[in-house]
């Protein structure tokens, strides 16, 4: 029983450690990503496949970030708490929880077809590189969004067995739209980055530069979704969800827009779940409702 306990409390503190609850990101686009490439619902097999790959990426990626970055972590004073840092998990246990999630993901991609077998080292690849990012380059931003652009790019070759224009265009407004608002929440760890000698769009541009970057590349993201409407051939529900994501997004830079960080989380993690929750609820109503 005490065995039990202990393994329970350990995945409890991991999940909080990779928070988990933040899949909200990525996992409405992986889930966009399907439903335009089967042009409708797919299957609940190839649903449930897709979801277990995005999660297992998900765990291990943050795992490994978490695992690799424990000592500047335990450096800096906003994620000296982090469970590894406290003490509240091992690295071995960890490393477990890593491999384990890991495998999850190659299980899921092997039950789903031979491509997104295939492609999978390829994303492993680029969820290790990230944690090295910014010892080395300030685009680790840039990188992130690679990461998760996998989601909806994954999720479209799970159902077509193939990578084409929209699964690249969809890769494309993942990696802008996370790209900006990991600018954006670089910021609170400006001044420790630039001591640390680590590298980030904050600390080569600055405040002001930053923001106006992450202004950039959230105007990229939206002309991306524009293009998607224009090559998929979607419909005015479609039209209305880039509107709202519009409307989101200029909320959120509206927050930030003095570099004030205190309403740092509204904008961060409220806003962008809500972006793309509202992005995956009106492309199902566009192929759902079929109003053209």
């Amino acid at each position: 029983m005490a065995t039990e306990t202990s393994l329970i409390r350990k995945i409890t503190v991991f999940l909080e450690m990779i928070k988990f609850s933040h899949t909200v990101f990525a996992l409405p686009f992986a889930l966009t990503g399907a439903l335009l490439a089967a042009n409708g619902l797919p299957s609940g097999r190839q649903v449930l496949w897709i979801v277990l790959a995005m999660a297992g990426a998900r765990t291990a990626a943050m795992g490994l970030n978490r695992l690799i970055d424990a000592e500047i972590d335990a450096r800096n004073p906003r994620t000296a708490n982090r469970a590894i840092p406290a003490g509240l998990i091992g690295k071995g246990a960890t490393l477990v929880f890593i491999v384990a999630a890991t495998l999850l993901l190659l299980f899921a991609a092997t039950m789903l077809n031979p491509l997104c077998l295939k492609l999978a080292p390829i994303a492993i690849f680029f969820l290790v590189l990230y944690s090295f990012c910014k010892r080395f380059t300030a685009l680790a931003h840039v990188v992130l969004g690679l990461c998760l652009a996998a989601a909806p790019m994954g999720a479209w070759v799970a159902i077509r067995g193939s990578i084409d224009t929209p699964a690249l265009i969809l890769g494309g407004i993942v990696l802008f739209w996370v790209a900006g608002f990991d600018i954006l929440y670089a910021l609170q760890d400006l001044e420790f980055d630039r001591a640390a000698g680590l590298h980030s769009i904050p600390v080569a541009l600055g405040v002001k530069g930053s923001l106006r970057a992450a202004r950039l590349f959230h105007l990229v993201m939206l002309g991306l979704l524009f293009w998607l409407f224009v090559t998929m051939h979607l419909g005015v529900l479609f039209l209305v969800g880039i509107l709202v994501a519009t409307a989101m997004l200029l909320y959120e830079h509206l927050l930030l827009r003095n570099g004030n960080l205190d309403k740092l989380d509204a904008a961060f993690f409220n806003m962008n779940g809500y972006i793309s929750i509202a992005i995956l609820a009106f492309t199902a109503a566009d192929l759902l409702v079929r109003w053209p």
